[in-house]
C-alpha cells in the first residue's frame, strides 16, 4: 500500500480583502483520482484549493487557499509520502502589493502589477528522495511537446496532458506520458474512468514497478 499526496482544486491570490485572482478548477479530477487510489486499498491525503465538492471519507484532506499556503503544506506531508499526483490548478500570478481596503472603483483602468508563484509540483519534485511524481499539464495549444518539457522541467515521472475543455468539466480527455515522451495511455470519458485508466498506470509503473 503506497500513501498518495494529491494536490487538488485551484487557489485563490487575493487582490484585496474581497477580490482574488483564480482559475475554474473544479477538484473533480482530484476527487475521482482520490477515489480510485482509495479503491485500490493506498491511503490517500489531499490537498485542497477552496472547492465545492466533496471528497472521499477516507481520504485526510487538508483546505488551503493561496498557492503559497498549497505549497508549504505539501511541503510539510510530502516526506511522509511515497508519491504526489499533482492534479491542482494552482494560480500562477498573484499581486505584488494586495490592497488592505476595497479598491474603489474611480472610473480609470486599473492596472496590476503581477508576479509569478512558485510551482508546487516542480519544487517537491526538487526536493523529492525516494518518492514518484505525477504531474498535470493543462494546454491549449501543442499539448504533448508542452507536457513533456513540463515532465522534464517539474522532476516528473509521468505527465497526464489535457485541454482547457477539462476545466469545470464532468469529462476529460488526457494523454499519459513517460519521460522518454512515448504516450502509455490515452483515456477519454467521465473523469471517474479517465481516473481509473490513469491510476492503473500509476500502479503498474510507478508503485508495483519500485
Amino acid at each position: 500500500m503506497a500513501r498518495i499526496l494529491i494536490t487538488s482544486g485551484p487557489t485563490r491570490q487575493y487582490i484585496d480583502p474581497v477580490r482574488y485572482l483564480t482559475n475554474a478548477s473544479s477538484g473533480r479530477m482530484g476527487r475521482a483520482l482520490a477515489e480510485a487510489a482509495i479503491d485500490r486499498g493506498h491511503e490517500v491525503v489531499i490537498v485542497s484549493g477552496p472547492v465545492d465538492i466533496e471528497y472521499p471519507n477516507a481520504a485526510e484532506v487538508i483546505d488551503v487557499i493561496s498557492t503559497e499556503d498549497m505549497l508549504a503544506a505539501a511541503l510539510k506531508v510530502f516526506p511522509e509520502c511515497n508519491g504526489l499526483i499533482g492534479v491542482a490548478a494552482p494560480s500562477d500570478y498573484r499581486p505584488v502589493k494586495v490592497a488592505t481596503s476595497k479598491i474603489a472603483k474611480t472610473g480609470e483602468p486599473l492596472v496590476l502589477h503581477l508576479e509569478e508563484t512558485a510551482d508546487v509540483v516542480a519544487t517537491l519534485g526538487s526536493q523529492k528522495t525516494h518518492q514518484w511524481l505525477v504531474g498535470f499539464a493543462l494546454e491549449t495549444e501543442d499539448h504533448r511537446l508542452r507536457a513533456l518539457a513540463k515532465l522534464e522541467k517539474k522532476h516528473c515521472d509521468l505527465m497526464v496532458s489535457n485541454g482547457a475543455e477539462a476545466m469545470h468539466s464532468l469529462d476529460n480527455s488526457v494523454e499519459v506520458i513517460e519521460r522518454a515522451g512515448t504516450v502509455l495511455k490515452a483515456i477519454a470519458g467521465p473523469k471517474e474512468d479517465v481516473a481509473r485508466g490513469i491510476f492503473e498506470v500509476i500502479e503498474e509503473r510507478l508503485i508495483r514497478g519500485r
